[in-house]
């Protein structure tokens, strides 16, 4: 993501922390017993839900823009990870049916939990669709201090973060549960909708069209988005991987011709950049750009969001398609871990420019830590563990990004690549720690690297100017 204007607010509720897979680690029992309302995140407990893995989403919508309401059936794939006698699912609009395994559900919704409790009880390790039906309005609805529903009547773009699927699909929302998705919108017959993947199916009738958008490849379910409005699309294929960009017509001319020209650099900048990281881990890229107001942009898997920022902000692009590595494909096993995210797209920027006209990433990083003075603010957040409020802070993105250009000082360029390298592939459609990363750095350089990442990552103070914190 990049960096954004307001904080989020924290839960502050306490449930079982999260095991290898980002599942709750349940009590052993007897008989089958609910499945926890969280996986047990730290900074949002409730967040996803325990006992359930989610393989599949097939999403069917139906989205009235004039009246901003929403109404749709999402049916679910999942695998009982215990024995359930029910199990959660996060959501916010009303539910009017469930079903599990085509039989009759009881069901019951508080706050953003649905209650889903099946005829028979669930096994562990058995599969099972669920299909929930559901109707509302999405821009009346709030969860962790958010108002996440970005609409008018003109157009709607599904895109924020750490929260988002709650206000249009029931899901498993963590980064830890990824899954595929099977994504259809219907909306009023002249408009066009937008999303992840491929566009596989475009349906006419009298007065509507539905448009069907798949995304082949497991994603977080905070990544997956819709947008509906007048958009021109353009697509293509650069060196045989397909590309699908999108800009609002509904911006003025200039900016919406100007937006082209940046879309159209994500191919380039998808190519340049798997030069250093390895093969782009998805079957298409591209990007959209919206008309509303908005003063971010989001990595959605395979097909980022942009606000309308001009033709030259190519760096904003190499933080996005960073992001399909390091963050969606690569992602987060908890909330904390996300200067793994938003470091590692930082960095991208300055590597990208270092290659490409600019000044050296270590002569950045040199400029980046001159420029701060040792009282500043900027250095009291430990990034390892920044706080709910403070994942998005300009600290966790730049003192992040300082932080691997100062590793790639420390062990230098050959180690540096070989472990970037080394992480993408290992760690390649899964979830990952910092202190996995920090590991696997010690691993591929032969060094101790404790005292550097406790500078880094976990001092609220400057790191001193030395070689072992890789300034020197």
């Amino acid at each position: 993501m990049s960096r954004r204007l307001s904080r989020l607010a924290a839960a502050a509720l306490a449930l079982p922390l999260i095991a290898a897979g980002g599942h709750a680690i349940a009590e052993e029992a007897d008989a089958p017993a609910p499945g926890a309302a969280g996986i047990g995140d730290p900074y949002w407990p409730l967040d996803g839900n325990g006992g359930i893995d989610v393989s599949s989403y097939r999403i069917a919508n139906t989205y009235d823009l004039r009246r901003m309401a929403l109404r749709g059936r999402t049916s679910l794939t999942l695998r009982a990870t215990a024995d359930l006698t029910s199990f959660n699912l996060d959501f916010l609009l009303r539910v009017s049916k469930v079903r599990v395994d085509g039989a009759p559900a009881d069901f019951d919704q508080t706050r953003h939990e649905l209650t889903i409790t099946p005829a028979v009880a669930l096994a562990a390790g058995t599969s099972h669709t669920v299909k929930v039906t559901y109707a509302g309005r999405p821009n009346s609805k709030r969860y962790a201090g958010e108002e996440n529903w970005l609409a008018d009547r003109r157009e709607v773009v599904t895109m924020n973060e750490p929260h988002m699927a709650p206000w249009w699909f029931p899901a498993n929302d963590h980064p830890s549960d990824k899954a595929t998705f099977d994504v259809q919108t219907t909306v009023a017959k002249g408009r066009e909708v937008i999303g992840n993947g491929k566009l596989v199916g475009k349906k006419e009738r009298k007065r509507t069209t539905t448009w069907r958008w798949r995304a082949a490849e497991p994603m977080a379910p905070y990544l997956a988005f819709f947008a509906a409005g007048d958009f021109t699309i353009r697509q293509g294929r650069n060196n045989g991987l397909p590309w699908i960009n999108a800009v609002s017509q509904r911006l003025p001319a200039s900016a919406h011709d100007a937006a082209l020209r940046l879309m159209r650099k994500t191919p380039r900048v998808t190519r340049r950049l798997s030069r250093d990281l390895g093969p782009y881990p998805f079957s298409v890229t591209g990007g959209l750009t919206t008309g509303l107001p908005v003063y971010f942009a989001l990595e959605n898997q395979t097909r980022p969001t942009y606000p309308a920022v001009g033709p030259n902000a190519v760096s904003l692009v190499v933080h996005e398609i960073a992001h399909q590595w390091f963050g969606d494909d690569v992602a987060v096993a908890r909330w904390r871990d996300i200067w793994l995210n938003e470091g590692a797209a930082t960095f991208m920027e300055w590597r990208y420019a270092e290659q490409y006209g600019g000044q050296s990433a270590a002569r950045t990083l040199q400029s980046v830590y001159d420029s701060i003075g040792a009282g500043a603010d900027f250095w009291k957040l430990r990034i390892a563990d920044p706080g709910a409020d403070d994942i998005f802070d300009h600290a966790v993105y730049d003192r992040g990004g300082m932080t691997l250009q100062a590793l790639r000082n420390r062990i230098g360029d050959e180690k540096f690549w070989l472990l970037i390298r080394t992480w993408l592939e290992t760690k390649a459609g899964g979830n990952a720690t910092s202190e996995e990363f920090e590991a696997l750095a010690a691993q591929v350089s032969g060094q101790d690297l404790t005292s550097f990442f406790t500078a880094w990552l976990r001092t609220p103070t400057k790191p001193a100017k030395t070689a072992d914190n890789g300034l020197a």
